[in-house]
């Protein structure tokens, strides 16, 4: 401990040296010139950044044909006129110190700004591509820090510095310096890792050759490869010994086997859904009363949206245990049947003929496959019949397209003079003699 604390303190001491020194040398006559100098480039960077990015804005709203990609790199570069406009006027300064006097150090600081600069908006420009904000955020402000320090010179003392605040486990050292690298390289793993899938998914998806299950099975096993290496890459650069983490991993798989058995259970479950493709992505599915297309499938549920609009998340070992209706696993033609009856004194030959032309006209009823209509059975009341026909579209609906038919039966019938029956009764009396209700003897008669 003693020598620990020791190597603090000299690092420290040492860093602070370095720093000093570096300060006191901005102080000398000709660096305040430079400083001075670099204060009215920043001016005049700002001011003409206020001069071009309007017309640069008017600019861009004509170019209507770019590319999304070049519309937002053009985006980047208005955003960031100013410091673009800094750099390349400050090494013009440079240059031109240069050809005025042959000594470096007249011109040493403004260099040194304008490399910074450099550096902190290619930086800006490049983290772009990395959509999560947080993991956007760590690596640029690691690469700023990171360049900052080594172009001023003080990334060898800093690193030294950190180094020395370290704890030890046995052969195991974890010192603040790995703990950052290990940061650092898993920061940037995971941005490199969400590239490489966004990047992937794009071209899966865009390939016609394979199903949409395959598509999100290669997606979810790319995923979680990338990330799991990312991670223990992580791992590796901060020195940590991945033998003995093996052996954690099984001993904690046991214990999260146990507690979390149904999310276990959901997690086999939606592999083996994209593995068999019972469901896919755009099936029309019927499970309870649920009825509606598949959205999207998850590693823990499946997204079923109906029609009503309402968005349900069914725990994927619902599908494989319970009893599922998919309305387009081999194909989308689905039969709809409408039950109806007509009174007895209609032709049952010109209803069944009626109504099956009825059915031709509507829409959405597949021509290919006729209707066909059936008496099944004779009523109380009326002829019963079934009118049976096909469509192809199930994801539209269902009932949309039986109030359709109905609604041309109805049209057609009246055409037709086929009456639509509904229950009557008939009441007889025993008695023919009709009794005559006298007033109880506690009314009063009127008056």
């Amino acid at each position: 401990m003693g020598q620990t604390t020791e190597a603090i303190v000299q690092n420290a001491t040492g860093l602070w040296d370095q720093v000093s020194a570096f300060g006191v040398s901005l102080l000398e006559p000709y660096r305040l010139w430079q400083v001075a100098i670099l204060l009215v480039l920043a001016l005049v960077a700002q001011g003409l950044a206020l001069l071009i990015r309007p017309r640069f804005e008017d600019w861009l709203r004509g170019k209507s044909g770019l590319k999304m990609w070049q519309m937002r790199l053009l985006l980047l570069i208005r955003n960031r006129v100013r410091g673009l406009l800094f750099v390349a006027l400050a090494w013009a300064a440079a240059l031109a110190i240069a050809q005025i006097t042959v000594y470096p150090s007249r011109r040493y600081l403004i260099e040194l700004v304008a490399s910074l600069a450099m550096a902190w908006v290619v930086i800006g420009l490049v983290v772009r591509v990395i959509n999560n904000r947080f993991v956007r955020r760590v690596v640029s402000w690691g690469a700023w820090i990171y360049v900052t320090l080594k172009v001023l010179g003080f990334l060898e003392p800093v690193s030294q510095f950190l180094d020395a605040f370290s704890v030890s486990f046995g052969d195991f050292r974890l010192s603040a310096l790995s703990v950052i690298k290990a940061l650092a390289v898993t920061a940037g793993m995971l941005a490199l890792a969400r590239i490489i899938t966004e990047t992937t998914r794009k071209r899966i998806k865009a390939n016609p050759d394979i199903s949409p299950s395959m598509q999100v099975l290669s997606i979810k096993f790319l995923q979680v490869g990338l990330y799991t290496s990312a991670f223990f890459i992580g791992l590796k650069a901060v020195g940590f010994d991945l033998s003995g983490f093996a052996v954690l991993s099984g001993a904690i798989g046991v214990g999260l086997g146990f507690g979390l058995q149904k999310v276990v259970s959901n997690l086999v479950s939606g592999v083996i859904i994209l593995l068999d493709k019972s469901v896919k992505p755009g099936d029309v599915i019927s499970l309870g009363d649920t009825f509606g297309w598949i959205e999207s499938l998850g590693a823990r549920y499946v997204s079923v949206v109906t029609r009503d609009g309402r968005e349900y998340l069914i725990p994927n070992e619902d599908l494989i245990t319970g009893q599922v209706v998919n309305w387009s696993h081999s194909n989308e033609l689905v039969r709809v049947d409408l039950d109806f009856g007509t009174s007895y004194h209609d032709d049952p030959h010109k209803v069944r003929a009626v109504a099956i032309a009825a059915a031709m006209g509507a829409d959405r009823v597949l021509k290919t496959m006729a209707p066909v209509c059936h008496i099944t059975g004779f009523g109380d009341s009326s002829v019963n019949y079934v009118l049976r026909f096909w469509i192809s579209d199930p994801r539209d609906g269902l009932t949309n397209v039986r109030g359709t038919v109905f609604l041309a039966l109805w049209d057609a019938f009246h055409a037709e003079g086929i009456s639509l029956p509904f229950p009557q009764r008939e009441v007889r009396l025993l008695n023919p003699e009709v009794a005559v209700l006298q007033p109880s003897a506690s009314s009063k008669s009127p008056g």
